[in-house]
């Protein structure tokens, strides 16, 4: 019987070597494939910033990404896709990865950023600019992260580790058998967005008593910035500068309703877009009412503008001017009654007036109270910070979690109180400086400014995504309609020819990890399935003698 089948296997072999190969090396092929299910896991992710500004590229340039993953810990980063998690972030390392000519970087995010320790936090707050400013040729996307990823993330890991090892063998061994990804983006390469529409609002409440009365504007502009756009939600800067203006238009409307609590100014509101952006939107609507326009409250008598930025923490308040308000002036009435309301009412604020010239050298405005200044408005922004070079004003940690609804409400009444005492004239009347006017309709405020800020924070705001008929705008466009009167749209377009501003598309995409084996791998099989067929061949080449010598041992004679 076993020589019948040598035969029969040898004549196979000789007349059809070939189909056996074919039938052979499919069924291998089939058992160390992986399972459909494990071989890709689709997820968002979210790419860094792209635009120019007066002229000057920032942020990544490329959208593409179709490369091998590798962690920072690889001795190989050339052409791969290099996937970080920020909890071990840090700009050296992202530096390290460009230098080595990386294919592109994964920045991977927590689900709740709020969960991270505050020295990491602040760490990613400090280095963000730093990102965004440096023109990068590769792609660079954040991703939230899940247990899909965080998997992904760990099996890389052990394969950029292991090509590290001490020997050859160990290398190659690692190597053959690791898991690998392929990281596979879903969209097109990046390109610029024509006729892109930055919107702004604006909103009165006219005073009582005749046609020339003083104006005071209170501006706010409503747009996020951060590393990515699609991730930047502004909590701080500036959701909490449009809350409180939206507060004060809805606590002044109230006072305006009645003819005794009737003020004779005027109050201009203006919620401004494409702050984040050298105030894109705040300079059109400069040029529009001072240059092209007849009637405007602009070109009467302005008394100040006030802009508010970034008032949802800390206890500190800051009054940035452009050049100190002279004495007798409505400005510096302003700024004497937030120091009495604060030294008064809330003597734990430590409050204080900023001086900065306006450096028109820069290309970039540091607060938005120095587009009023050029134009020869008297104008001064409020914060609770310090300096305008703050990194919390544009990062994608800027988030809900940042803004203590307590110390907003707060900095409104604070603001509230001022300008009321402005508009009524309250301390040349006598009236205390520790009385407080809207006790009565801040029994509600912190519920309401809790409701604008979850609202705010509840999609990102960046000026890239919030098209003139977005919710943002429909949804801001009503609620200011509820308390002022002639509420209207004003729109900016970048210049065709000589365009201030260019934003890209591609800001969210879909990215797919394939699960491979590195090209060693294939090259061990392929070895591996070459001398299993030699042996196979040889030996049925050879069955007789086989079988002969098998016999011999299998039949030779015991001893006892």
């Amino acid at each position: 019987m076993f020589e019948e089948a040598s035969e029969v296997f040898e004549n196979m072999l000789k007349s059809s070597f070939p189909l056996t190969i074919i039938v052979f090396l499919p069924a291998v092929l089939i058992l160390v494939s992986p399972l459909p299910a494990e071989a890709a896991h689709e997820f968002t992710v979210y790419r860094m910033q792209q635009y120019d500004l007066q002229g000057q590229p920032y942020g990544t340039r490329s959208a593409v990404l179709n490369t091998e993953a590798r962690t920072v810990q690889a001795d190989v980063l050339s052409r791969r896709c290099v996937i970080m998690r920020l909890i071990d972030f840090s700009y050296d390392k992202y530096q390290s990865a460009l230098r080595q000519s990386a294919g592109a970087v994964v920045i991977l995010l927590p689900k709740n950023v709020s969960t991270l320790p505050q020295d990491i936090v602040q760490h990613f707050i400090e280095i963000e600019p730093e990102l965004i400013a440096t023109e990068t040729v590769v792609p660079v996307y954040f991703a939230v992260e899940d247990e899909e990823l965080l998997s992904i993330y760990e099996q890389t890991q052990v394969a950029s580790v292991s090509q590290g090892s001490s020997s050859a063998a160990e290398v190659l061994l690692h190597t053959a058998t690791a898991n690998g990804f392929q990281m596979v983006s879903s969209g097109s390469q990046s390109k610029a967005v024509s006729d892109w529409t930055i919107t702004s609002l604006e909103g009165r409440l006219s005073g009582l008593g005749g046609e020339d009365l003083p104006t005071i504007v209170i501006v706010a502009h409503y747009d996020s910035f951060g590393a990515a756009p699609w991730l930047s939600y502004g909590a701080d800067s500036n959701g909490s500068g449009v809350t409180v203006l939206l507060e004060l238009a809805r606590l002044f409307s109230k006072l305006y309703t009645y003819k005794r609590t009737h003020a004779g100014y005027n109050l201009l509101f203006f919620v401004s877009g494409g702050g984040k952006f050298n105030y894109q939107g705040t300079k059109r609507w400069l040029e529009d009412s001072l240059d092209h326009t007849d009637s405007s409250l602009l070109q009467d008598n302005v008394a100040f503008v006030l802009c508010l930025d970034t008032l949802g923490n800390t206890d500190n308040l800051h009054l940035h001017v452009s050049k100190p308000p002279k004495e007798g002036t409505l400005q510096h009435t302003f700024l004497k009654e937030l120091e009495t309301v604060t030294a008064k009412q809330f003597p734990e604020v430590k409050f204080s007036m900023v001086h900065k010239k306006i450096n028109l050298a820069e290309d970039i405005l540091a607060w938005e109270h120095e587009r009023f200044a050029i134009r020869r408005l008297p104008a001064f922004s409020v914060s609770h910070l310090e300096s305008h070079r703050s990194s919390l004003r544009n990062s994608i940690m800027d988030v809900r979690g940042q803004v203590d609804i307590r110390k907003l409400s707060r900095n409104t009444q604070i603001i509230a109180e001022a300008l009321a005492r402005v508009l009524f004239n309250l301390t040349e009347k006598g009236t205390p400086g520790h009385h407080q006017l809207f006790t009565e309709s801040m029994i509600q405020q912190e519920e309401q400014l809790s409701s604008l800020m979850d609202w705010l924070t509840s999609q990102p705001r960046a000026a890239q995504l919030v098209e003139k008929d977005s919710s943002i705008i429909s949804t801001l466009e009503y609620y200011m309609g509820r308390y002022l009167k002639d509420v209207k749209q004003h729109h900016v377009r970048a210049d065709k020819r000589d365009p201030e501003f260019v934003f890209y598309d591609q800001p969210k995409q879909m990215m797919n990890a394939y699960r491979v084996k590195p090209a060693v791998f294939d090259l061990l099989l392929a070895v591996c399935i070459a001398a299993y067929l030699g042996v196979m061949y040889l030996t049925i080449q050879n069955f007789g003698v086989f079988y002969s010598s098998v016999r011999k041992l299998a039949l030779k004679p015991k001893h006892h």
